[in-house]
């Protein structure tokens, strides 16, 4: 295994902003996924001159703008991004309980959950120039798109930003075809050191290459600048950091580009 562990925060190039001149540079397509499995979003950009594509798995609160504008991003940065509604028909949450109950409904449903997240694979790659897929989530997306890369899902690389790592099903060794990048918060209960300790192991003892950034004093939901507003509104320990959210948006172009 090779492992990059980071702990300590640089201030890095910033998130770019979801702006007319930036939507001017790409493409937004609404996505009916194969089989009644639910919507998507696909961002590309203009220029036409794609050869990577990411899978981008929304937080429990589901597809909201927020998940859309991180495949904006990507779009913007050259990519093509595909924003996969893991929920199936729109369901976006504004309380823990509503999120709670729509993250367990899909749970319940691994394998609909895989047949979406194969169906948003295969839209992107319908694109004739894509020469390899990625996939990126948030909270839980981040455990997502971990899960898939378990499973020894086809892609390049998963990047999971304070998403849950435990698992009933560890990664098995020979089997994890992608590279993997996570990034969490020190101080994340939802994220215990525990955690990302066996998470450490099982990626060391299945033999995958891992970058994991650890930022000390963090809490969870650090790349969403309303976490710390919906912290305050529900009680969660949520809370935007720019400075953890900045180092890992870098960390993560430079994952995609390597």
């Amino acid at each position: 295994m090779i492992l990059r562990l980071v702990l300590l925060v640089l201030f890095a190039t910033g998130v770019p902003s979801l702006n007319a001149f930036a939507k001017a540079l790409t493409e937004e397509k609404p996505v009916t996924l194969a089989g009644d499995l639910g919507s998507a979003v696909l961002y590309t950009p203009r220029n036409g001159q794609i050869k990577t594509g990411v899978i981008v798995v929304h937080e429990w609160w589901g597809l909201n703008d927020y998940a859309r504008s991180r495949a904006q991003q990507l779009a913007e940065e050259g990519y093509a991004a595909i924003a996969v509604d893991m929920y199936g028909h729109g369901k976006i949450a504004d309380h823990p309980k509503e999120a709670t109950a729509f993250m367990n409904a899909a749970l319940a449903e691994p394998d609909k959950m895989n047949a979406r997240f194969q169906a948003a694979k295969a839209e992107l790659e319908k694109l004739p120039q894509l020469d390899k897929v990625y996939a990126i989530g948030y909270c839980f997306g981040g455990a997502v798109v971990l899960n898939q890369a378990r499973m020894g899902t086809d892609l390049a690389g998963v990047a999971s930003f304070h998403g849950s790592l435990g698992t009933e099903n560890p990664a098995e060794a020979g089997k994890v075809k992608a590279k993997v990048l996570v990034a969490t918060g020190g101080a994340d209960p939802m994220v215990p050191p525990k955690q990302v300790g066996d998470f450490v192991t099982e990626m060391g003892q299945a033999g995958v290459n891992l970058e994991l950034l650890s930022f000390p004093g963090v809490l969870h939901s650090f790349t969403n600048p309303e976490a710390t507003a919906k912290g305050e509104e529900t009680g969660l320990p949520v809370a935007y950091d720019e400075a953890a959210d900045k180092a890992s948006w870098a960390a993560l172009l430079r994952f995609l580009a390597e």
